[in-house]
């Protein structure tokens, strides 16, 4: 995946990866467009510290995709044209789904009481 986010490839964004986030690490993001994009083992199926996770992450402002390792090694094509849509805002709702997860960052908004 890093050879495919690497160097402004994909579509001239601009990727890091193990990024910190609070008390978290990013696999990949792209701070421009506060997109966190995971790579995740079967391990990872319904764990409520990844849910955790992507609430802090939301509630900092950041969107999160979730994509399974499989993906990425089998339809690798697929997974990139997803963070692609992500990035060009095409996503604009929450997906929960068993192959894929996707949580679009809300702005943090403090009030003063």
């Amino acid at each position: 995946m890093w050879n495919e986010l690497k160097d402004r490839r994909l579509n001239g964004f601009k990727f890091v990866r193990q990024f910190p986030i609070g008390p978290y690490f990013a696999d990949f993001l792209c701070r421009q467009k506060r997109l966190v994009v995971e790579i995740d083992g079967s391990q990872h199926q319904g764990s409520d510290y990844d849910r955790r996770r992507d609430e802090f992450m939301q509630q900092e402002g950041f969107s999160v995709l979730r994509f399974w390792n499989e993906d990425v090694l089998t339809q690798l094509d697929q997974v990139l044209e997803t963070i692609v849509a992500a990035l060009d805002g095409r996503l604009r709702n929450d997906i929960v789904a068993s192959d894929l997860r996707v949580v679009i960052g809300r702005k943090n908004v403090k009030s003063d009481s």
